[in-house]
């Protein structure tokens, strides 16, 4: 069980937040509540034999069968109708959680193709992360032979953390690759 990540956020994280922003008691310091991972498929041909796919590579990845998320609204044109599976999620808590997050920021995105940080203008303004993985191939678990078509995923990161600012810290102490850019100031035009 990933139970270093949690003990690295007891030990490690919580007092370093608390020093760094002035939180007196360890309960103000934010944390991470849920992890969501989420897939679409709604827009593939064959939609019944995508969503399985997608299903069992969810499943392989978090270690969580997933549950199948439905259409609200009929769309004629994507030839969709009103409650048809069209996706699957997965909501990830506790031990599974950590082990999940350290396995996608040790061993999953390091092993993208050109990679240089994940943006850090992806937050919601309440403190959430959503990161988008376009190939399910970067966890160590898939196995490339087995692979029937790629799947694009969301990973949202929720936290009790009340502004981005906050929550950036928390994921940056936790150790998320964030890129350069938003720490360097914006060139101005000439």
């Amino acid at each position: 069980m990933a139970v270093e990540l949690y003990e690295y956020y007891k030990t490690r994280v919580v007092p370093a937040l608390q020093q760094q922003r002035g939180y007196t008691n360890i309960h103000q310091v934010p944390r991470i509540e849920k992890v969501v991972v989420n897939t679409c498929v709604g827009s593939q041909q064959d939609v019944k034999q995508a969503l399985e796919d997608a299903k069992e590579e969810i499943a392989l990845i978090t270690g969580q069968k997933p549950a199948e998320t439905r259409s609200k609204k009929s769309i004629a044109n994507f030839k969709l109708r009103k409650e048809q599976a069209i996706g699957a999620k997965v909501t990830l808590r506790g031990p599974r959680m950590y082990e999940f997050l350290e396995r996608l920021i040790k061993a999953a995105l390091p092993r993208i193709r050109d990679f240089r940080g994940v943006s850090p203008r992806a937050f919601d303004g309440n403190g959430n992360y959503t990161l988008g993985v376009s190939d399910q191939s970067i966890f160590p678990e898939v196995e490339l032979d087995k692979i029937k078509r790629n799947i694009g995923f969301d990973v949202t990161i929720v936290t009790t953390a009340q502004t981005n600012e906050e929550a950036k810290a928390l994921l940056i102490e936790l150790g998320m690759p964030f890129s350069d850019k938003a720490k360097k100031p914006a060139a101005k035009a000439a």
